[in-house]
């Protein structure tokens, strides 16, 4: 009993210490200087209090990509559950090829979103544009990542092309936990397949689909890799998220301390939306 407790603790506490130091440590330190002046690399700083997080709160780039992420992210959010959840009922049917058709549609989520986003940024770029131009579409022949009204738009079909992967199979699991037997019993009822949706199937996915809500929009909310492989924040600030705020100002633009209390604030807003999130529709699962 006592050697086995030890290799438990063997394996667990080398996990530890690696996460508290690459993942728990860092955070505290970004914490400590978020009371600072530091700009990222000056031996010398001094302690100035609350003076950076009133600064956010005036900061008109910073309100510009919070509306902007914000916006990106409920939309991703809902596109992303609509699409997968009819892509698993789709492949939950007794079609020919399930297991092929599975598999490419689980595709994009092994693949780099920066792979992903720089293969789309070429087609935005050269491809698309081309063939807009031979249907005689004036939208589709410019690239709409060079727009800054309609760049916004490419980075969330970008993110939703990927992003319905994992989410088609969560949903997908939920699907195979119903039991047949309820089907059976509404078709001799004599149900139709909407009203078997919403009174089985829907309400037997409520965990599922408050699963997926939270992820997705927890991804959407701290969106960064997409905006750095199509539009690098670009055209001007128009497609800047917070995420890339933080990056570019902290580690690019002598701001580590202020972009450390943006840091800061940014995690209380995604922490309280999550917890939002989870409250709501775990209550409704309540109510189902």
């Amino acid at each position: 009993m006592v050697k086995r407790r030890v290799a438990f603790y063997l394996m667990t506490i080398p996990a530890l210490l690696l996460f508290f130091a690459f993942h728990t440590f860092p955070a505290i330190q970004g914490i400590y200087y978020s009371f600072t002046n530091w700009d990222g690399f000056s031996e010398s700083f001094d302690y100035v209090g609350f003076k950076n997080f009133i600064n956010i709160f005036q900061d008109e780039n910073v309100l510009n990509s919070y509306v902007f992420t914000f916006k990106y992210a409920i939309l991703t959010t809902i596109l992303i559950n609509i699409i997968s959840l009819l892509i698993a009922l789709g492949l939950n049917a007794k079609i020919k090829a399930k297991n092929f058709f599975r598999g490419v549609y689980f595709l994009p989520n092994i693949l780099s979103v920066l792979i992903v986003g720089f293969i789309f940024n070429y087609l935005f770029a050269n491809v698309f544009p081309i063939w807009g131009a031979k249907l005689g579409s004036e939208f589709l022949s410019q690239n709409i990542l060079g727009n800054s009204d309609w760049a916004w738009i490419g980075i969330v079909i970008v993110a939703v092309w990927q992003g319905i992967a994992y989410n088609t199979i969560l949903y997908l699991a939920g699907l195979q936990t119903i039991p047949h037997d309820l089907y059976e019993a509404s078709n001799l009822d004599g149900a139709s397949r909407w009203r078997e949706f919403w009174s089985i199937t829907f309400p037997m996915l409520a965990s599922f689909f408050t699963i997926n809500m939270v992820l997705a929009m927890k991804g959407g909310l701290m969106v960064f890799d997409q905006i750095v492989a199509l539009t690098g924040g670009g055209p001007g600030r128009s497609t800047q998220s917070i995420a890339h705020l933080i990056y570019t100002g902290g580690f690019q633009g002598g701001e580590f301390a202020y972009q450390s209390a943006n840091a800061v604030i940014y995690f209380i807003v995604i922490v309280v939306i999550s917890a939002l999130q989870l409250k709501f529709l775990q209550k409704r699962e309540m109510d189902l």
